[in-house]
């Protein structure tokens, strides 16, 4: 194609540029050795062929994909060409994500998906610069909420509610197990038999159970770090004994080869994160309701297994030992919990090595 041919291309397209312009414009991309017709493909176009790069995913990254094809193609962003894409432009489609009720999280996570997409096209000589090589809380707020870590005075309380209670008492060895442990829920719900060894005193992490419209299924854990066995001290061991005498009634077979699930819902289903956000929800209101002078916060699943990252961190475990057993990819992950010390940890260490 001639630079003839590239300018009638343009024409009609950048109202706002002269002729002389267009020309410079296309002369400079050629000189460059921009590819000008790949350059035309969309946003939406490029994030496929990004995506068709490595088509062997797990499923939940299939979905995630899905979601943001779905949200650019709602957007006025994802019909719109690589090439005349800059950062103002994807700036705004931060602020529109946010409008349209997308959390904090998924917007970066969305523009990271974006931001490796457009380096692509750079490497492939579509574009020179990427518009989504920007700080995020520079544009719109961190609003997400801390994660809450349960004190151990706390963590008592909640136990010790959840024992005596008869609406919630049926989970209290789940969440204790939770506690104990700091599995992934995923992890807990795809737990079986086999799963636990009381000869060693671990629980076997090698897969994990999860949902999504078309039912339940298999999934290796979350990174290759997450295959692990994870020790168990002796009050874990008599939860998962109590766990293991329940009397259930499952209404399936085996899920993807797994079988002799430990925890089931009263439906006879698998219980998932859904399940015990529902239970814990229902204990903290109730709980609250008759402690008003010692309420607890919110508590999730996820709360419980940050609770015991956090406790064993403030108590100076080997960070690596720790890494492990949470199944974290990144030591950096495990070491941002040592530096939340908490106040009376910090006294207690100061005052020892200054003494």
């Amino acid at each position: 194609m001639n630079n003839k041919d590239f300018i009638q291309e343009v024409k009609g397209k950048r109202e706002d540029l002269s002729l002389k312009e267009k020309k410079r414009i296309i002369q400079r991309d050629l000189f460059d050795g921009i590819d000008t017709k790949e350059s035309k493909m969309t946003l939406c176009q490029l994030y496929a062929r990004k995506n068709a790069q490595r088509p062997d995913v797990k499923k939940s990254t299939q979905q995630g994909r899905k979601y943001l094809m779905e949200a650019l193609k709602q957007d006025k962003l994802g019909a719109k060409e690589i090439d005349s894409i800059k950062p103002s432009d994807a700036k705004e489609w931060a602020v529109r994500m946010k409008e349209n009720g997308f959390s904090y999280k998924t917007i970066n996570n969305y523009k990271r998906s974006l931001k490796a997409s457009f380096y692509m096209a750079i490497e492939d000589n579509c574009v020179r610069k990427n518009p989504f090589d920007f700080q995020l809380s520079e544009v719109i707020e961190d609003d997400s909420k801390p994660k809450v870590a349960l004190s151990e005075e706390q963590e008592a309380r909640l136990l010790g509610f959840m024992e005596q209670d008869r609406t919630y008492q049926k989970y209290y060895d789940d969440v204790l197990i939770l506690l104990k442990t700091g599995l992934r829920i995923s992890e807990l719900c795809g737990l079986t038999k086999s799963d636990i060894d009381f000869k060693n005193h671990t629980v076997r992490i090698n897969h994990q159970l999860l949902k999504d419209k078309d039912g339940f299924y298999i999934a290796e854990p979350k990174t290759k770090s997450g295959i692990r066995n994870v020790p168990m001290n002796e009050e874990t061991e008599k939860a998962f004994k109590r766990v293991l005498k329940r009397k259930q009634k499952p209404k399936f077979k085996e899920i993807d080869g797994y079988h002799n699930f430990l925890f089931i819902s009263p439906n006879g289903h698998p219980m998932q994160e859904s399940s015990y956000k529902t239970v814990l929800n229902g204990v903290v209101k109730k709980y609250n309701k008759n402690h008003e002078k010692t309420p607890l916060l919110r508590i999730t699943p996820h709360s419980l297994r940050h609770t015991f990252c956090t406790q064993l961190a403030q108590k100076n475990m080997n960070p690596k030992n720790l890494q492990y057993i949470m199944g974290h990819a990144s030591i950096t992950i495990t070491l941002d919990l040592y530096a939340h010390a908490s106040e009376a940890g910090a006294n207690r260490e100061m005052r020892s090595l200054i003494a």
